[in-house]
């Protein structure tokens, strides 16, 4: 069954030549004007359900910036839809909780890999296949950190379907698997917590596309425990700073080898 009309595909109401190679996928669609002003004539593509789409222009090539909403199932469906009509490379903007001890609000978290503790990506491919970072596109995250001088940490995140399950396990019935599992992730040196990039990794596998992640960190609850500073930052513009600098290292690289 087809679920796109003359092309236009059926979520986020795009049809091809309306985005570019390169997109940023933030969660919530209010920032996607915010990251579009950093592109150069950048239009409104598209507003349906929890998708909003700007495309403009980058070191004149095509880049686009797509919202995803919350969680793994619309992140899916956006990238699944945004490869259909020609996208290839992706950076998820968005914000974490701090696990490690040393990651404070305000800094940056540039996912290596996911923990795949939701169901999206159960659903794209079995268990014991790791959701992994493009290496390519954390490098370039990695590097445009540097560049801009901002305090960073690259390292495995954790991901979930269940913001307050993380946040009030204790009232969950299934307290003990959140709690014990929540303390593994501790000890495995698991950098944050979100909810996206662990089904974006998988799918991006399953459909042959790159895909990275960058997060701002609003607070740490493992530090406000022990009575340590926990700075709470809401501001995202410098995770939105760090991708549209990335990018830039992608295009340029891009156009050099060709």
């Amino acid at each position: 069954m087809k679920y796109s009309q003359n092309g236009e595909q059926y979520h986020i109401g795009l049809k091809e030549g309306d985005v570019g190679k390169y997109v940023i996928l933030p969660g919530d669609p209010k920032r996607c004007k915010k990251i579009a002003e950093y592109f150069d004539n950048a239009q409104l593509m598209a507003d349906r359900r929890e998708y909003t789409t700007y495309t403009g222009y980058l070191n004149g090539e095509k880049v686009t910036v797509t919202s995803t909403g919350i969680g793994g199932p619309s992140a899916s469906i956006a990238l699944e839809e945004l490869v259909k009509i020609g996208a290839k490379k992706f950076i998820r903007v968005g914000t974490c909780g701090g696990i490690d001890i040393n990651v404070k609000g305000g800094d940056l978290v540039i996912a290596t890999g996911a923990v795949r503790m939701e169901g999206t990506s159960k659903e794209y491919a079995p268990i014991e296949f790791p959701a992994v970072a493009d290496l390519e596109i954390t490098n370039a995250l990695i590097e445009a950190s540097k560049n801009l001088n901002h305090t960073h940490h690259a390292g495995i995140v954790q991901c979930k379907d269940s913001f307050y399950g993380q946040h009030s396990p204790e009232k969950s019935p299934v307290s003990y698997e959140l709690i014990n599992k929540w303390e593994a992730w501790k000890r495995l040196g698991c950098k944050a917590s979100e909810m996206e990039s662990a089904a974006l990794f998988v799918v991006g596998s399953a459909l042959g596309v790159k895909v990275g992640s960058v997060f701002l960190t609003v607070a740490n609850q493992e530090r406000e425990k022990q009575n340590l500073e926990n700075p709470v930052i809401h501001d995202t513009d410098m995770a939105i700073k760090t991708a549209i600098e990335a990018l830039k290292i992608l295009i340029e690289k891009d156009k050099n080898q060709e």
